[in-house]
């Protein structure tokens, strides 16, 4: 059996795991010189650390992430609207949720895949179906044959787009804005994720290590300023955005439009399928696209303990869509909700999360989301 990985972010470095532990030989192509992440932070929610703790790994990226035990969405100036205590999901999974910085997990994958699996600088140019196997030809003009593949190279698949056309990408007419920054919190807010929203753009930030905020602005497209850095977005939230903007060096800002997948009807085919961002991309607004990503991963290598890599490869898409098309819609409602412009709009939004929406409705949506999916 030969398995081939296209692409080395947390899906496809998180699945080469799994594929390690079950003994089954595979090699990981990335298309970048090297197995990292652009600076930006993450946060690992209990589904994606279950998953890690049975990889491993999950007491390393404690030792160099940040304890999340809050997340509160808030208007402005901080004046809460909804807070979720996640104290009850570490009692019940025996583990704490936390945030890490993203080239940081990627270095506790890679380790732990091992390098001999690895190949960098391997840009997929082609893919084919070639008899009983598949023919890859890269950017640099080496060919492989494969009997199996899984593409796990991101929102923009060659994967996908090759063997799966018709994807269809979907603007939410944002734009994001992310930055990481040396910066001490004030205690109150260090092991909590803060969400404020404000006309048509929101902010956020978490501490992901000793003294290391990630922060993130992200606008509706109508408001961008040519030419304007984040600053000309800020005047109206705390003080403490200024702060953390202001520390942070602009030669290190990421910034880019936010769009997602509309959900495609298949995820697998014959020897290959697609995992992560290439089979279900979404947008960033509930914290869930990499921990999706991962789940996938555990899917595949749950099914592949009970069956060969041609039905666990047709059955992983039944056990994951369900789960992964709900964050897909749940978070794009969220972009939408977050970024209304029109005040009497707000005002009854902001209404409705402070006073009309039972604490235990929260509580549903994130054991909805922790919960692994099932494999049976």
């Amino acid at each position: 059996m030969n398995v081939t990985i296209i692409g080395g972010g947390i899906g496809g470095l998180t699945t080469a795991l799994v594929l390690k532990r079950a003994g089954i030989p595979f090699v990981l192509y990335e298309a970048a010189p090297a197995i990292k992440s652009v600076g930006a932070g993450i946060i690992i929610a209990n589904n994606a650390l279950q998953v890690f703790r049975e990889l491993g790994i999950h007491e390393e990226i404690y030792r160099q992430g940040n304890l999340v035990d809050k997340m509160i969405i808030t208007k402005a100036d901080f004046a809460p609207l909804s807070e979720i205590s996640l104290q009850r999901f570490e009692a019940l999974y025996g583990l704490q949720n936390h945030a890490i910085h993203r080239s940081d997990l990627y270095d506790i994958l890679a380790r732990a895949v091992g390098p001999e699996h690895i190949r960098i600088n391997k840009r997929l140019d082609r893919i084919e179906h070639e008899g009983d196997v598949y023919r890859l030809a890269f950017a640099d003009g080496s060919v492989i044959r494969s009997e199996y593949v899984i593409g796990a190279d991101g929102i923009k698949s060659q994967v996908r787009q090759q063997l799966f056309p018709g994807s269809v990408y979907r603007d939410a007419r944002q734009i994001c804005w992310r930055g990481v920054t040396g910066y001490q919190l004030p205690e109150r807010y260090r092991h909590e994720v803060i969400e404020a929203w404000h006309k048509g753009r929101r902010v956020g930030f978490v501490q992901t290590g000793k003294d290391k905020v990630y922060w993130y602005l992200v606008i509706n497209t109508r408001q961008e300023i040519p030419g304007a850095g984040p600053d000309a977005y800020i005047a109206d939230f705390h003080p403490l955005i200024g702060e953390l903007v202001a520390a942070t060096p602009k030669d290190t800002l990421i910034k880019a439009p936010i769009y997602d997948l509309k959900p495609i009807p298949a995820w697998s085919k014959d020897k290959v399928c697609l995992v992560g961002d290439a089979a279900h991309a979404t947008t960033p607004n509930l914290g869930q696209g990499a921990c999706q990503a991962v789940e996938d991963a555990y899917v595949l290598g749950e099914l592949l303990k009970q069956y060969n890599m041609v039905d666990a490869f047709k059955k992983y898409p039944e056990l994951r869509r369900a789960k992964a098309q709900y964050v897909v819609k749940t978070s794009w409602q969220v972009g939408v909700l977050s970024h209304l412009e029109n005040r009497a709009g707000m005002g009854i939004r902001n209404f409705i999360l402070k006073y009309l929406t039972p604490a235990s409705v929260n509580v549903r949506q994130m054991a909805r989301l922790f919960r692994l999916s099932p494999v049976n």
